[in-house]
């Protein structure tokens, strides 16, 4: 069974969310309503919640996890994203937020405690350190991510456009034999 249970927290599927059956989603997550979670993607949330937006798709091969509550983080830190956020395939998320309509470009690293504010784009291969918080409004690249330029207009408008795409998407693999 790929959701699943963990110390008596049950995952909690909003309406019409997607999981592939290669994907393992587990303990306190919360997914939005018109979400995708795709092929090999792993949401552990076994030490503290991860919570996901509406309208997200989390791509093929991500990792999604926290920061545990510890001797050297006593509150630790969830894991949370907000809507309309399209999260490429193979990145991983660790104990950070991501606000709404943001692009995680594929390979990207986002560590504990760092925060992406609404509207970014974190390029792929990007690395966002620990703590670091990305302002709105900018392409971050980069190993450490570093902002490379304002956004124009139409960049702004691909967040809503990608992330109903994929919602679109998620709807015809629902509607797949193998999904009932």
């Amino acid at each position: 069974m790929n959701i699943r249970p963990y110390q008596g927290m049950t995952p909690k599927l909003g309406e019409r969310v997607f999981v592939d059956p290669s994907a393992v989603v587990l303990g306190d997550v919360e997914i939005g309503d018109d979400s995708s979670v795709w092929p090999l993607v792993v949401i552990r949330g076994d030490m503290h919640r991860i919570r996901i937006g509406r309208c997200s798709s989390i791509q093929d091969g991500s990792v999604l996890h926290i920061t545990h509550a510890g001797p050297y983080n006593p509150d630790g830190f969830p894991l949370i994203i907000g809507d309309h956020v399209t999260v490429g395939h193979q990145a991983m998320l660790h104990g950070c937020t991501i606000g709404n309509r943001v692009l995680v470009g594929m390979g990207a690293m986002i560590m504990d405690g760092a925060v992406v504010e609404d509207e970014v784009i974190v390029g792929a291969g990007s690395l966002v350190p620990p703590g670091k918080t990305l302002k709105s409004g900018y392409l971050y690249v980069g190993r450490p991510a570093k902002p490379q330029r304002e956004l124009t207009e139409q960049e702004r408008a691909f967040f809503t456009y990608t992330a109903e795409n994929y919602s679109r998407l998620k709807d015809k693999h629902r509607a797949e034999d193998w999904a009932q």
